[in-house]
C-alpha cells in the first residue's frame, strides 16, 4: 500500500507541474511513463481481484445475514450431529436454546462464561433462523437450528403457549445430545456465570440440578431429591441441567417429554416444561443416580435477588446465579443492571464471542 500511495503522490506532483524535467535530461520520459502507466494499471486490477475475493467472505457487524448465499445455506444445513463434535472438548459441551429476541441475554451469559475460559465448548440451539445466522456469521459452528423452528420472533411470556412451545422442545436436544455420547450442561440464558460449575459436579451420578424453592437449606444440606411438596412433586429448576451419557440420564429425558406428551397446554392448563421434568425425576427416582447442587452455590433467583440477609450470610459462595422469579424482558435486564450483574453494555465487544449483537 506504501508504493501505491507513493505512486500517487508522483502522478499529483507530475500533474502539477507539466514541465518537472526538461527533455534533454530525460530522452526515455515518453517510454518510462507509459511504463509507469502500465504498472499503476496492473496494481489497480490486482487490488480489485482481491477485494472481490476477499469482501464476499467478511460479515457485517451488525447484519443477521451478512454471508453469502452459500454460508446462509450451509447452516441452515448444519445439523445437531454434526454441531456437537464441533464444539464439545473432553466429551462435554454446555447447550442454551435461544430465540432472537433474548439475543442480549445471551451474550451477557457468554461474557460471564468466556471470563472462566468455557465459552469454546458452548453451543447455541437456535430456535429460528435469524438467530442461528446471527451467532455463525460471528462465531462460525456455534449455532444449530434443530427444525422445524417454531415462531419465535417474540419474546415469549412465562405460562403463554408460545412459551411452552419453545420450552418443550428441550429435552429432545439433550437426549439427542446424550445418545452422541457426550455430557451435556444445560442453562437458560437469563443465567450469570460467578465461578466455574464444574468442580461442584462431582462424583458420578448421572443427572445433577437445583432446586427452585426459596426456603433457606443449610449450607451442609442433603444432595437427594427433596422431598415432593403439597403437589405431589418437587420443584427442582428445568434451567440448569447436567447430565451424563448413562441409561439413567437418557431414561429421565424419555420420561420428560412423556410426561410433557401427557399434559400440554392448554387455556385451562397454562403448562410449561418445569412440572413436567419434576414428575421425570420423582418417577425415575428409585433407577437414576440423582444429585442435587448446594443451594448457596446455584441458588433460585426468588433467593439471590429477594432475601439479603442470606446473600450476606452467603457471600462469596455463588456459582451461577438465576435471574427468574421475574417475569419480562425488561424487568430482567432491569435487575441484572440493578445488582451489576448486566455486562453486555461495557464488555460485549471485548469480552464476548459474538462482540456486539
Amino acid at each position: 500500500m506504501s508504493s501505491i500511495h507513493q505512486r500517487q503522490q508522483q502522478q499529483q506532483h507530475l500533474l502539477s507541474n507539466p514541465n518537472p524535467i526538461s527533455p534533454r535530461s530525460s530522452p526515455n520520459w515518453g517510454r518510462s511513463g507509459a511504463v509507469f502507466g502500465r504498472t499503476w494499471l496492473l496494481a489497480l486490477l490486482t487490488l480489485v481481484v482481491v477485494l472481490g475475493v476477499v469482501l464476499p467472505d467478511l460479515r457485517a457487524p451488525d447484519g443477521i445475514f451478512g454471508g453469502s448465499k452459500v454460508a446462509v445455506s450451509k447452516w441452515r444445513d448444519y445439523t445437531l450431529e454434526e454441531a456437537v463434535p464441533f464444539v464439545a472438548k473432553n466429551g462435554t459441551l454446555i447447550v442454551c436454546a435461544v430465540s432472537q429476541p433474548y439475543l442480549p441475554f445471551l451474550n451477557n451469559w457468554l461474557i460471564s462464561i468466556s471470563r472462566l475460559k468455557h465459552q469454546d465448548k458452548v453451543l447455541v440451539i437456535a430456535e429460528d433462523y435469524a438467530t442461528l445466522f446471527a451467532v455463525n456469521s460471528r462465531w462460525p459452528g456455534h449455532a444449530v437450528l434443530v427444525p422445524p423452528a417454531p415462531d419465535a420472533q417474540v419474546a415469549h411470556k412465562f405460562g403463554s403457549q408460545g412459551f411452552f412451545n419453545f420450552t418443550s422442545r428441550r429435552p429432545s436436544h439433550l437426549l439427542y445430545i446424550l445418545e452422541l455420547g457426550y455430557s451435556v450442561m444445560y442453562n437458560d440464558v437469563d443465567m450469570v456465570w460467578m465461578a466455574d460449575p464444574f468442580p461442584y459436579l462431582e462424583g458420578d451420578h448421572d443427572v445433577y440440578f437445583t432446586d427452585d424453592m426459596t426456603a433457606v437449606k443449610p449450607l451442609n444440606h442433603s444432595h437427594d431429591l427433596p422431598t415432593p411438596g403439597k403437589k405431589g412433586r418437587t420443584n427442582i429448576c428445568s434451567c440448569m441441567i447436567y447430565m451424563r451419557p448413562t441409561d439413567g440420564a437418557k431414561l429421565v429425558m424419555k420420561k420428560w417429554i412423556e410426561e410433557l406428551q401427557a399434559q400440554p397446554w392448554s387455556n385451562v392448563k397454562k403448562s410449561n416444561d418445569q412440572p413436567a421434568f419434576n414428575w421425570a425425576l420423582n418417577r425415575t427416582a428409585a433407577q437414576v443416580d440423582l444429585y442435587l447442587l448446594p443451594q448457596a452455590a446455584f441458588p433460585t433467583g426468588g433467593l439471590y435477588f429477594k432475601n439479603q440477609t442470606w446473600v450476606q450470610e452467603t457471600k462469596g459462595l455463588y456459582v451461577i446465579i438465576h435471574n427468574n422469579y421475574i417475569t419480562g424482558f425488561e424487568k430482567k435486564i432491569k435487575r441484572f443492571r440493578d445488582f451489576g450483574l448486566w455486562f453486555v453494555d461495557d464488555y460485549a465487544v471485548l469480552e464476548s464471542p459474538l462482540g456486539r449483537i
